[in-house]
């Protein structure tokens, strides 16, 4: 029984890395941890919420052998990002940043909560200010008005 659960559960735990091809494996283990925590970090361009590291597409292997070659020449970590930025755009990363026009990207979800809810409140507002008590004549009516409208609600 131990060893179908220990089985089940390195199956489970390598299911990430059954994307990486061997031949994609670096020789030097510092390298080869850098570039699986840069795959993470690295979207894949043709599947939807998938990093490179997991994905299986053949464009998320290329981006994968690109950042194990930029790793290899001596990039930084910062530059290899940036590398992969300029090439596939600011869709690559996972956590996109939070300047430039994805400022606006960012603010929208609060500015449109906080619209929704000054709406929601001026409407209600003017609600309560618009209800009359029953029984009670309207201040918009004459007096001629308000008399006859209290004589047919008697009847």
């Amino acid at each position: 029984m131990r060893r179908v659960i220990a089985l089940l559960l390195a199956l489970l735990l390598s299911g990430p890395a059954l994307a990486v091809q061997p031949d994609e494996v670096l020789d030097d283990p510092a390298l080869e941890s850098r570039a699986r925590e840069l795959s993470q970090e690295l979207r894949c361009v043709v599947c939807r919420g998938e990093n490179i590291d997991e994905s299986n597409a053949d464009i998320a292997r290329d981006i994968r052998i690109l950042l194990r070659e930029r790793l290899k020449a001596g990039d930084s970590d910062q530059e290899v990002l940036d590398f992969m930025v300029e090439r596939y755009g600011e869709y690559v990363l996972m956590r996109p940043t939070t300047e430039g026009a994805n400022k606006l990207l960012w603010m929208a979800g609060p500015l449109m909560l906080l619209l929704a809810l000054t709406i929601g409140l001026l409407y209600i507002r003017g609600r309560s200010r618009a209800a009359v008590a029953p029984g009670a004549p309207d201040a918009s009516l004459s007096e001629e008005e308000a008399r006859r409208l209290r004589e047919l609600l008697e009847d």
